[in-house]
Parts: C-alpha cells; sequence; structure tokens
C-alpha cells in the first residue's frame, strides 16, 4: 500500500538523513527503484511530473503501475507516490489519480499572493483527502517539465508564509539547479538555507536538483533541514551511459539481446545500483521504519 510522505520526512528531519525522491520514466525505472528501496531497507518516494506522466498515458497509469509493482513485488518499505513540479490544474489530476502526495510548484506564478492562494487551497484539499503537500518558494535553476528559472534563492519571509500555510515540506531555492551542473556553479547557498531553516523551525525542506551536488554539499544541507533530495538526472545518466557501453561493445548483436528486456536490462541494474548507492549516502537506508 501506498503512504503519504509526511511522517516519513519527519522522521528523516528528526534522524538527521535525507530520503530520495527518485523520478520514474517508465514501469522498468519503477522497478528499478523499488528493487533498490527494498535492497536498502530505506523508505522512498516515487515522484513523476506531468511531461513523465502524458508520456505513460496519464497520471492514473503512472499510480496504477507503482501500486501494483509494490503489491506484486512485495515491498515492505513505506513508497509514497508524489507529483512533482505540478502546476495548480495537475494538482487536482494528481490527486484523481490517487496520487498519495502533490507538489504545487507556484514559484512561478505571476505573483507571490498566487502561490500563497493556490498553496493554502491545495493544502485544505491535500489534507481532507490523507495526502501530503510540498510547496515552492524562490525558482530552481534549470528547466523541468517546460518551467525554466535562474536559481534565484529564495525569501526566507516568503518560504515562512508558505510554511505556516501548513504545507508538509517546503521545496526552497539554494543556488540549485535541474539537470547536470556547469563547472562555473557556485555550490548551495548555506547561509541562505540557514536563514530560511531560522524561519520554518521542524518543516523539512527539499532539495530540488539533486544530481550532481557532490555529497558533501548535500550532507550538510541535511544538517541545516533538507530531508528530501529529489533525483532525476542522475538515473537518466547512468542509464544512458550504460546503454550506449552496451551497444559500442557489440553485445547487443549477440544471440538475441536485440530482446528489449535484454537490451535495456544493463541499464536498468545501473540504474537501480545508483539508486542504492544514492540512499546509502542520504543515509535512510535501515530507516525503513524508523516512524
Amino acid at each position: 500500500m501506498l503512504v503519504n510522505a509526511t511522517q516519513m520526512l519527519k522522521a528523516a528531519k528528526k534522524g538527521h538523513y535525507g530520503i530520495a525522491a527518485f523520478n520514474t520514466n517508465d514501469l522498468e525505472w519503477t522497478r528499478s527503484i523499488l528493487l533498490a528501496a527494498e535492497a536498502t531497507q530505506s523508505p522512498v518516494i516515487i515522484q513523476c511530473t506531468s511531461g513523465a506522466a502524458k508520456w505513460q498515458q496519464g497520471f492514473k497509469v503512472v499510480r496504477d503501475v507503482v501500486n501494483d509493482l509494490v503489491d506484486y513485488m512485495n515491498i515492505t518499505v513505506p513508497v509514497a507516490m508524489h507529483l512533482d513540479h505540478g502546476t495548480y490544474e495537475d494538482c487536482f489530476k494528481a490527486i484523481d489519480a490517487g496520487f498519495t502526495s502533490i507538489m504545487y510548484d507556484g514559484s512561478h506564478e505571476a505573483s507571490f499572493d498566487i502561490n500563497v492562494e493556490h498553496t493554502k487551497e491545495l493544502v485544505k484539499l491535500a489534507h481532507s483527502k490523507g495526502l501530503s503537500i510540498e510547496a515552492e518558494v524562490g525558482g530552481i535553476g534549470g528547466t523541468e517539465d517546460g518551467v525554466t528559472a535562474q536559481g534565484e534563492l529564495a525569501d526566507p519571509e516568503e518560504c515562512k508564509a508558505i510554511a505556516d500555510l501548513g504545507v508538509d515540506f517546503l521545496a526552497c531555492g539554494i543556488g540549485n539547479i535541474h539537470g547536470p551542473y556547469p563547472a562555473n556553479w557556485a555550490g548551495l547557498n548555506f547561509d541562505q538555507l540557514a536563514k530560511i531553516q531560522a524561519l520554518t523551525g521542524e518543516l523539512p525542506l527539499v532539495l530540488h536538483g539533486g544530481t550532481g551536488i557532490p555529497k558533501e554539499q548535500v550532507l550538510k544541507a541535511v544538517s541545516l533541514g533538507v530531508s528530501k533530495i529529489n533525483i532525476n538526472t542522475d538515473l537518466q545518466l547512468v542509464f544512458a551511459r550504460t546503454t550506449r557501453e552496451f551497444v559500442e561493445s557489440g553485445k547487443d548483436l549477440e544471440g538475441k539481446n536485440y530482446d528489449p528486456r535484454k537490451f535495456l536490462k544493463p541499464g536498468f541494474d545501473a540504474m537501480q545500483a545508483k539508486a542504492e548507492s544514492l540512499i546509502r549516502d542520504f543515509g535512510s537506508d535501515g530507516k525503513g521504519w524508523d516512524f
């Protein structure tokens, strides 16, 4: 059974470790993530953007695939099904599809007041249905599902205003970006994170753009209140690299390796291994029932 993410993230905040939130792109993607979570006995958040949901033929298909795999694979650790970077409209679609957690990304709205208004409404709706809800202040750099931001720093007072609406966890821009980080990236702004943490208290914070941030910076962010680390590009890169190596080695021409179950397996195995490694890096291994 799928759960919401509230209690797992509260436990992570209290225990000073981070929980990985992996984006999924198809059934095998989900399977690799679930195998990694079960192998490490870690709670996990599987999340999906509207674009990835469209590719998989809708939010309900994504939710049903995750739920059915959890049941079929006898997954024993807590799993949350989360909407990533949802628009106001996306949130209603994900709720109707049976997601157990949503993110409303109001950081790109025309005004902060709209972000507040929509977040307030969606908090009430999500909680009435037993769902957890994430909000965002300060755009995350790069492009995610068609939304582009320059990575501006979140205003601590705005973070407090959104936190006070009753969200369960909060994404805040601290210099992080989506996708690979450029060579001249300045790193995370820990001073800003500390200011946000001071005003938001016990609320778990979210680090978007987790791929490419040095481990020591991630762990420092965790020590300053981050409890959820989003991972998407990391798994995409390792899948693409391993699949390319398989083809360049000529193994795709051997026997029946043209069968997608064989052709794609090295890439999916590599994703599972990478997910397990990240889970251990973030410290959530063995924390499957830490709440």
